[in-house]
């Protein structure tokens, strides 16, 4: 029986990416979480997921049939690859941490301000009220 040789070469087909498109891509990402005040949750899923980026950038490739239809291929193949490797995980974990803390000092700054006008108002609308009585009596 004769034997039976491959010839065929089996390519990656891989978009490539830089690092100014690693970092728009983190900082979109945490961006879009933070945003939502998703973040804690965001960096508790990043951060169980970490040490099996390998296996879990795998999985993004497996999904990939299904998720081309959400998304732009080309992005969530970059997406994926980008987390393939660990230390842009640690840098969207940083960037979702840093932008959730200034969404939530913008947050609380606003709260406080609310909180304010609507003291003011409420102080103004008693004054009104008493002063009124004080008048007829």
């Amino acid at each position: 029986m004769p034997e039976l040789k491959m010839n065929k070469e089996f390519w990656e087909i891989r978009p490539e990416t830089s690092e100014s498109e690693i970092n728009e891509m983190i900082e979109k990402v945490a961006k879009f979480i933070a945003e939502r005040h998703l973040a804690p949750a965001g960096i508790l899923l990043f951060e169980s997921v970490r040490p099996l980026h390998g296996i879990g950038s795998q999985a993004l490739f497996f999904i990939l049939p299904v998720a081309e239809i959400i998304f732009d291929s080309k992005k969530y193949q970059q997406f994926a690859i980008m987390m393939e490797d660990e230390n842009n995980i640690k840098k969207l974990i940083k960037r979702m941490d840093e932008l959730d803390e200034i969404y939530t000092r913008e947050r609380r700054q606003e709260n406080k301000l609310k909180k304010q006008h609507r003291k003011a108002k409420r102080k103004a609308f008693y004054h009104k009220i008493f002063k009124r009585k004080n008048k007829t009596a």
